[in-house]
């Protein structure tokens, strides 16, 4: 009796400990908006201490005073992290307060019980393989509207397919480009492509439907191949693609920045370790050089380029890699004001917009840029939901809501352009 006592008020006492013990610590996203040089330089020093992932912006060399950055941190250093930045009085707060939960959450799917073809489905996120079988099983599925063309393979060898949306006329007056994952973390951006693509061929829309009795729509579901198997494999947050060079002890070229367009400027690194690395040469990734040779052997034919990234909302068009305006600013201007009024129309959301320099920073090699030099016009870079509540991470919750209303922006354009030329 004694010992059953003393057994049940310690399991007593042990429950008081628990209950009063502070929360478990997680990975954590901060955010930090720094009001002076020395903060901002404070903020690199502990972005390098502690290998921090910079989700916001894309490199370190674009903080600024009083624009707010986003830090992911691991879980052995995020709260030594808040306390130097208590220390040295610099104001951050919580973005994302488990990172790990967010991550389970994104990553289950029952395809069992959503099979292709219904719209849960195209709520979910996939990973690489599910999106191959996908992409064989909607061909399958509608041979008189979609082929599935293999343009060439990444850097570990997986195969990069291009999905052509027609109806079968025989002489189209052009073709709309459409990429989605060039990216890797940026899952958001290839489940807009799965849920464009199902809603082009199933959909009573009369302005797309309209389209495609005389243009043709290619869709590049997951461009960064091998990075977004990664995402799904090992590292939730890597950015470039998995190219390896001899000598190099980094990994991967940013493929936003292997272009011909001011290769290598402000706004991409040629450190082989940056995030923002703009690889050996324009070009240099075999998944940019699949693209370009596609694209370039129809630039006559392609009106028009669209390219999903996430996150910020906004809709930019060229230039990134200087501030001077295109020749055709006023009007791309216009266009992208339209496809921001179109988003708040479905949902509300509030998009921004304008030239990318301005719009979000400096950035050289970039493929909208490339696009326009070429001279396919209409050039255009849409970044998804949202603002940096969940970045990365965006549950599976905001996939309708946020593909719903990119497909009224891109709608908006498609419209504009082919009633234009």
């Amino acid at each position: 009796m004694a010992f059953h006592i003393l057994a049940c008020l310690l399991c007593t006492f042990t429950e008081v400990i628990i209950a009063s013990s502070p929360r478990q610590v997680r990975d954590q996203v901060l955010a930090i908006k720094p009001q002076s040089d020395e903060e901002i330089q404070l903020i690199k020093q502990i972005f390098d201490q502690y290998e921090a992932d910079l989700w916001q912006p894309s490199s370190i060399d674009n903080i600024k005073i009083n624009k707010e950055i986003h830090l992911y941190f691991n879980i052995s250093n995020v709260e030594e992290v808040k306390t130097q930045l208590a220390t040295s009085s610099i104001a951050y707060r919580v973005l994302v307060e488990d990172v790990q939960q967010l991550i389970k959450k994104q990553k289950h799917t029952n395809v069992a019980l959503t099979p292709r073809g219904t719209s849960l489905y195209y709520e979910m996120y996939h990973p690489l393989e599910e999106i191959y079988l996908w992409m064989s099983q909607i061909t399958k599925a509608y041979p008189s509207v979609i082929q599935k063309i293999l343009i060439g393979s990444s850097s570990e060898k997986r195969l990069i397919y291009v999905l052509k949306v027609f109806n079968g006329t025989a002489s189209p007056r052009g073709a709309l480009w459409i990429d989605c994952g060039i990216h890797a973390r940026e899952w958001i951006s290839p489940a807009f492509c799965q849920w464009f693509v199902q809603y082009l061929v199933t959909a009573q829309n009369t302005v797309l439907t309209n389209i495609l009795k005389s243009f043709e729509i290619y869709v590049l579901p997951v461009w960064n191949v091998d990075g977004y198997e990664y995402t799904w494999t090992t590292s939730r947050f890597w950015r470039k693609n998995r190219s390896e060079y001899n000598g190099d002890q980094c990994v991967g070229t940013d493929l936003n920045r292997n272009w011909d367009a001011s290769w290598c400027g402000p706004g991409a690194s040629n450190d082989p370790c940056s995030e923002t690395y703009c690889g050996r040469y324009p070009e240099s990734e075999p998944e940019v050089k699949a693209v370009a040779a596609f694209i370039r052997k129809r630039s006559d034919h392609i009106i028009s380029y669209i390219s999903i990234h996430s996150y910020s909302q906004m809709v930019m068009f060229p230039y990134s890699y200087k501030f001077s305006k295109s020749k055709d600013h006023d009007e791309l201007n216009y266009i992208a004001w339209k496809a921001v009024t179109a988003v708040r129309s479905v949902h509300g959301t509030s998009y921004s917009f304008g030239n990318s320099a301005k719009t979000i920073y400096l950035s050289s090699g970039c493929s909208d840029d490339w696009a326009y030099d070429l001279g396919i016009k209409y050039s255009f870079t849409f970044e998804l939901r949202d603002t940096g509540t969940y970045g990365f991470l965006l549950p599976a919750s905001f996939i309708r809501p946020t593909c719903e209303e990119a497909t009224a922006a891109v709608s908006e354009i498609l419209h504009y352009i082919v009633h234009t030329i």
